[in-house]
């Protein structure tokens, strides 16, 4: 099986820090429903890590994934819908986000295996 290791940043726009609080704690919170979607998307590990820079604050998203997976935009889980309310409203999608190139990643044959 292909796996896909993402790390992403991404942009918060200016005033929503708050908001982006209130969105990390809905997923925290929420994590059994959350866990349920993951499936559907083949995603196997999704960390989300959040940076302030000069003032902007900027959400990373480290992802490892399988091929095949169900898109989140597609999504008819309540617990995406509503992480993609929060994603729209805190975003700021006039920043090209930057796709960081993973240069090694390290798995171990026991994690792919389980995976599968």
């Amino acid at each position: 099986m292909k796996l896909t290791s993402e790390p992403s940043r991404f942009k918060v726009k200016k005033g929503k820090a708050e908001v982006v609080e209130q969105w990390m704690n809905f997923l925290n919170e929420h994590m059994d429903k959350v866990l349920l979607t993951l499936n559907d998307e083949k995603m196997f590990v999704e960390t989300i890590f959040k940076e302030e820079i000069n003032g902007a604050v900027y959400l990373y998203w480290y992802s490892v994934q399988g091929e095949g997976g169900a898109e989140l935009e597609n999504s008819e889980h309540e617990v995406d819908k509503k992480h993609m309310e929060f994603w729209n409203e805190c975003i700021d999608l006039s920043y090209q986000p930057v796709d960081i190139e993973p240069k090694v990643v390290m798995i171990q044959e026991k994690v792919k295996d389980a995976m599968k």
